[in-house]
């Protein structure tokens, strides 16, 4: 028989332990969000170091989600968001797809926007401006092996969200904006975002490149408004450029009725704030691309003025 002294000291150190155990338990599936059975047995694998539990856990949740990422590769991904950021001379647009609207609606799926999107403008930013106007276009292979602030692929972080929400998802294209500081860029997204610039989300996304004499932010945005709803295919030089004879066919964006108000071309608006279009673009999630005709690399990302 275990004498009484024995016995509570055994019972004690039992529950310290438990209670110990129970401790690094919370703190790691609070800090990683994987299961209690997971949490649980990454401790015991490796005697309750919580780092090393950690690390195991995400190198399995990755190893799961490029399974999944090969297991799902061929299903469609029409759905998804376009996202826009401005950060002073840098901005970008980057569309990445899902099968589903509700998951284009998931948190984790808004976090590897953001997270690809950073990349991008992070690369944008290390790249020399050549011009007064410098676009860098990246296409799906691109993207997949630009690193993210954490050293990882982008790969790697679209597969590790494929397993967790359980669809394909795709990281379609991209587009990086630089320019000199008399440019201002403005950007803007459709549905209007409940958080503002400088990352935003949508169906459809604008950035504009503006020369103005002086500041008008509200100009900026509207006329981001303006290239989502109105589609325009190029700015246009009144030089060169004429007129469509039916205005509802208009493409030359200088030519076309502004958007919120038709009473005015969109050149007589700019002329009469002293202001000039210098470059824009315009996104729509699931459209039509053209096809890159080489096999593009970060080497070779398309960067023109």
């Amino acid at each position: 028989m275990i004498p009484p002294r024995i016995f509570r000291l055994i019972h004690t150190n039992g529950l310290l332990w438990q209670s110990s155990n129970k401790s690094l338990l919370a703190k790691l599936r609070k800090k990683t969000g994987y299961t209690f059975a997971n949490c649980k047995k990454a401790l015991e694998l490796h005697e309750n170091d919580v780092q090393k539990a950690e690390k195991w856990l995400r190198e399995q949740a990755q190893q799961r989600g490029w399974a999944q990422a090969v297991k799902l590769q061929g299903r469609s991904t029409k759905q998804g968001l376009i996202t826009v950021i401005v950060d002073q001379n840098y901005a970008a647009l980057v569309e990445v797809n899902c099968e589903t609207d509700f998951v284009a609606r998931n948190k984790k799926f808004h976090s590897l926007a953001e997270t690809v999107i950073s990349a991008v403008i992070s690369h944008s930013k290390s790249q020399e401006l050549q011009n007064e106007v410098q676009r860098t276009v990246f296409h799906m292979n691109t993207l997949m092996t630009l690193p993210a602030a954490d050293g990882k692929t982008l790969g790697d972080h679209a597969a590790l969200t494929i397993g967790n929400v359980g669809e394909n998802i795709s990281l379609r294209r991209a587009l990086a904006i630089s320019v000199r500081p008399d440019i201002t860029l403005f950007g803007c997204t459709h549905p209007a975002p409940m958080n503002p610039i400088p990352v935003s989300f949508g169906k459809y996304g604008a950035l504009v490149a503006v020369k103005c004499k002086q500041d008008n932010d509200m100009l900026g945005t509207q006329l981001c408004q303006h290239v989502i709803g109105m589609d325009p295919q190029k700015v246009g030089n009144p030089q060169v450029d004429e007129p469509h004879d039916n205005t509802e066919e208009e493409t030359c964006m200088i030519y076309q009725e502004f958007l919120l108000d038709p009473s005015l071309s969109v050149q007589e608006l700019l002329e009469n704030l002293q202001a000039e279009v210098v470059d824009f673009a315009r996104f729509e999630v699931g459209e039509e691309l053209d096809e890159p005709t080489l096999e593009p690399t970060l080497e070779n990302v398309q960067t023109c003025g």
